[in-house]
């Protein structure tokens, strides 16, 4: 016990009332992370000139912050979190239209801005910013049927479609709307709405596959792995193979020596090699583990708005792992989505302590009239 109960500081109100168990597994989803980078990036950091070391200290130095962030934003109330993700979704839309102008090219891709000590991708933190957003809109809404907050919504969700497909960054551009599909679908979305929205989307694939080269090789790759460059997914496959049940132990792979992406989006394959199956369904249960729990937290909440923004931050938590994992794995077209937590990426890093810390802060257990 690290608090009095009768103690009314805010720390100590938060620990009495945040759900620890999920901040647990978020902790020791961070310290995997560590070993991870331990063991992918020197290989990795040396094969492209720098030191073994640059990416270990890069990860390290970045990890305080992002539990600093984490701990920070879950000690407020969701009035303070609303605002705190309207102010960072202002910024992180001018800096994502900053993108397409002044943003560095990085594989055919502009997702960067390059400033003097980190690369900053925007679109990493306009995701989970806009999950509440868009919770607060349609919360207004129903509170006040005249406040046009769907259309609100819909109008930030096509503009934000459209940079991200300018970049482009598909993976990214998916995430978002089946987030904001999910969260309509839950305030009260009539079916019909769901199906067009469905044909929509499916539509808005069949017209990326057509007319954006980018998404058209990667699909094709994935169909007939034999028709093109699958050199990634299948060393990947390759690690798992070589893994079997134990893995081969920490720091023994070989894999990563060859794996351009190994300390980034094809993490999970060098998991699989060094730890194994084993661990491997060990981390997917942790991923499991932290949307059940906090979809449980949220069973008997009254407040739409809270509902909403945290049901959001938890299923694109969900959904980010799901798809780098499958992709990983073969299942599924490679997204150049990153790992949450276990990856190495500067954005995804602070933008995952940012949205979780959202999440715990909404998922608190609060008294009847706390803010709003």
């Amino acid at each position: 016990m690290m608090f009095a109960r009768i103690d009314q500081s805010p720390v100590a109100r938060w620990w009495w009332t945040v759900d620890r168990w999920s901040l647990l597994v978020l902790c020791v989803l961070m310290a995997f992370g560590v070993v991870m980078c331990l063991a992918a990036s020197p290989a990795v950091a040396e094969r492209i000139g720098y030191d073994g070391g640059h990416f270990i200290r890069r990860y390290l130095a970045l990890l305080p912050i992002t539990l600093g962030l984490m701990w920070f934003v879950s000690l407020q109330d969701p009035r303070t979190v609303r605002r705190i993700a309207v102010a960072v979704f202002a910024v992180g839309m001018v800096m994502l239209a900053m993108t397409l102008v002044v943003g560095a090219e990085i594989k055919g891709a502009r997702r960067w801005i390059n400033l003097p000590l980190l690369s900053i991708q925007p679109s990493e933190f306009v995701k989970p910013c806009f999950a509440v957003v868009t919770a607060w809109l349609i919360n207004e809404q129903k509170s006040k049927p005249r406040f046009p907050g769907g259309l609100i919504a819909l109008a930030l969700l096509l503009l934000i479609v459209a940079m991200l497909i300018a970049q482009p960054d598909i993976g990214m551009a998916a995430v978002v709307v089946a987030v904001w599909v999910g969260q309509f679908y839950l305030a009260g979305l009539r079916l019909y709405w769901l199906f067009l929205s469905g044909m929509a989307g499916t539509g808005a694939l069949y017209g990326a596959y057509t007319f954006i080269p980018h998404v058209r090789v990667r699909v094709d790759h994935f169909l007939n792995p034999a028709a093109g460059d699958s050199y990634q997914v299948n060393r990947s496959l390759e690690a798992f193979a070589n893994g079997g049940l134990w893995g081969t132990g920490p720091g023994e792979g070989t894999i990563k020596y060859v794996l351009p992406d190994a300390h980034a989006d094809f993490v999970f394959a060098v998991a699989g090699e060094e730890f194994g199956l084993a661990v491997c369904l060990v981390v997917i249960v942790l991923f499991g583990f932290v949307v059940v729990r906090g979809l449980s937290r949220l069973s008997q909440e009254s407040s739409l708005f809270v509902l909403l923004a945290a049901t959001g931050l938890l299923v694109q938590f969900g959904l980010q792992a799901v798809i780098n994992m499958a992709s990983t794995l073969h299942l599924m077209p490679t997204k150049g989505m990153t790992l949450p937590f276990l990856s190495y990426g500067g954005s995804s890093m602070l933008a995952l302590g940012l949205g979780m810390g959202m999440m715990l802060a909404l998922t608190r257990r609060r008294l009847a009239g706390s803010a709003l």
